[in-house]
């Protein structure tokens, strides 16, 4: 496409702002770098009470502790953390400073006890761990990982949990073993236990809550639930552009917290189930009803779900996680997820029809009810990517004043970016830069691209155009 002088301006000037806010839009340093512990042992951890288990883990608050007279022990660490949490009991208001790190604990029946063996069969955890996370395992060479797992490695992005450590060990005794998994517990700690005696532990940040236990309690106003939706587009739209696919996206796998000003902000977890091979992209080929395509099977996209077998078969994912963010919607917006819920309106990805999707609260905007509905069309070729989607999405919080008129006007879109650009580089200086609104602006300016951009504004004053 040859661009037009005006256009070629345009591009330019985007790509320009990207890479002043590609640099800026990093996460902060290794949290653990300050302290005196390397953090690639177990026993260095304070461990608490469990946070949540699923299928195939349980996860623990937990602390590097800072009292003086502390010192590691390896014998408390494999049976003692409970008495370790009760010698300084915390109130509940103090339990996320208290213990701002949480562990998972991999729950290992198949992979073995040998460490290459545990982190090559639990490799798809370790995509979005951090450079550094396996150095206790395979020394500083961050690139031992993607040799020996062919998995890819994803970078930063601040809607997505990042592992930042990674390591193997004995399984301990935590509180609550024995009531919530004690068959994957190994033999020498439950005779009846059918698991092994190592397994793979994941240190990330400790979150508040999760979206589902945050949508139990309140209902965002429309704004806010926009700004929610958009945060998960932008963290699918970093998954897609890395050649990942979540593939068990719900809920419950979205982690929230808060900034300054109580506004949530939402974190992509649990890659269990991603695709993220080297040698396959997005792209799975499908020869036999033995490949794997993911998790949560009501959350699973049309494409993905109707899929049937054969030797030359493929499951193109590019946009698969894109359609279950379309789903989450309707949890985020009040309304219970049409695709997984009691009763029988719930509806089958496998076979609804665009026609039967609930519509959404009236309050709600008619762009985000465009872009719901083009994220849940069934044909992955006429559906939005999760960039065009986020565009829209960050046109519609905060462009009005390009897209008042009824034609788009190149210079005025390159004035409204550079303004954007000045006023949220001021406001991360002038103001806590935790700030959601901050953080956005900067994933935008940041993944600026013309034709995206573009296509987002035509498609916003498209519709406001036939509804009027």
């Amino acid at each position: 496409m040859t661009l037009l002088p005006s256009q070629s301006s345009l591009s330019f000037r985007s790509s320009q702002i990207k890479t002043v806010f590609v640099r800026k839009n990093k996460l902060l340093k290794d949290p653990l770098s300050c302290f005196r512990w390397q953090g690639f042992k177990l026993e260095e951890y304070r461990i608490g009470q469990p946070i949540g288990k699923g299928c195939s883990a349980a996860v623990y608050e937990a602390a590097i502790p800072l009292t003086s007279g502390w010192s590691p022990d390896p014998q408390r660490a494999r049976g003692s953390a409970v008495e370790a949490a009760e010698e300084n009991p915390v109130q509940p208001t103090q339990k996320n400073k208290a213990f701002p790190l949480a562990i998972k604990m991999m729950w290992n029946i198949s992979a073995g006890s040998s460490s290459e063996a545990i982190l090559s069969t639990m490799s798809q955890e370790l995509v979005p761990a951090s450079g550094v996370a396996l150095s206790g395992e395979y020394g500083a060479v961050s690139c031992h990982r993607k040799c020996i797992f062919g998995k890819k490695r994803l970078e930063p992005h601040p809607n997505i949990i990042q592992v930042i450590r990674a390591f193997t060990s004995s399984v301990p005794l935590l509180p609550g073993a024995y009531a919530d998994y004690p068959d994957v517990l190994p033999l020498s700690l439950n005779p009846q236990g059918i698991g092994h005696s190592r397994t793979l532990f994941l240190v990330m940040k400790n979150y508040p809550c999760t979206l589902r236990q945050y949508l139990q309690d309140r209902t965002p106003d429309v704004h806010l639930g926009t700004m929610m939706i958009l945060q998960l587009l932008e963290g699918v739209d970093h998954l897609v552009r890395h050649g990942i696919a979540h593939r068990d996206l719900k809920s419950d796998n979205i982690l929230v917290e808060f900034d300054s000003v109580g506004c949530p902000w939402l974190v992509i977890t649990d890659f269990g189930c991603c695709l993220a091979e080297e040698n396959t992209g997005l792209r799975l080929p499908f020869t036999s009803w033995y490949v794997d395509r993911g998790g949560n099977g009501c959350l699973m996209a049309p494409e993905v779900v109707t899929a049937q077998p054969g030797p030359s078969m493929v499951i193109d994912y590019s946009k698969a996680d894109t359609w279950t963010v379309g789903a989450i919607a309707y949890e985020i917006l009040g309304l219970c997820n049409p695709f997984y819920g009691p009763g029988r309106s719930t509806l089958e990805s496998r076979s609804y029809q665009e026609s039967q999707l609930p519509a959404l609260p009236e309050a709600v905007p008619f762009e985000v009810k465009q872009v719901v509905r083009m994220l849940l069309l069934r044909d992955p070729s006429k559906r939005l990517s999760a960039r065009v989607a986020a565009n829209v999405l960050h046109l519609s919080l905060w462009g009005e004043r390009i897209l008042a008129s009824k034609n788009l006007h190149l210079d005025k879109m390159i004035g409204w970016l550079l303004c954007q650009s000045a006023a949220t580089l001021l406001m991360e200086g002038l103001v806590d830069k935790s700030r959601v609104e901050t953080k956005m602006k900067m994933c935008f300016l940041a993944n600026l691209e013309y034709e995206t951009l573009w296509e987002a504004a035509f498609l916003l004053l498209s519709w406001r155009s036939s509804s009027l």
